[in-house]
């Protein structure tokens, strides 16, 4: 797992190909990012179903309530099949982008 901090985001990337190994490191380590937008960069993967995607959903939901955002970076993916509830797409510049504009939003109250 390579984590990079950049201002009030964190990146987190999974180095070690497995994808319940890192999602499950991640749910133990998840109070040492809380205060921070999460990003979490699963590119390397390129075989994903939606229910691996999905299998991010509660830490997604935990890390919302706190009005952080908390977004998934993962280009082989049906993004139409994902849930509503996940923010997923294709490059960094995007997640940065989402983060930005949920940042604004929460700034004027939405």
């Amino acid at each position: 797992m390579k984590v990079e901090q950049k201002g009030h985001t964190v990146t987190i990337k999974d180095t070690q190909g497995d994808l319940v190994s890192f999602r499950l490191k991640l749910t133990h380590e998840y109070k040492t990012f809380q205060k921070h937008n999460i990003i979490i960069d699963i590119r390397p993967h390129k075989v994903l179903s939606v229910k691996e995607i999905d299998s991010f959903l509660p830490l997604s939901k935990t890390h919302k309530k706190s009005k952080k955002s908390f977004v998934i970076v993962t280009s082989e993916i049906d993004f139409n099949a994902v849930s509503h509830k996940l923010a997923v797409v294709r490059s960094l510049q995007e997640a940065h982008d989402i983060i930005e504009m949920e940042e604004i939003e929460r700034d004027l109250g939405f």
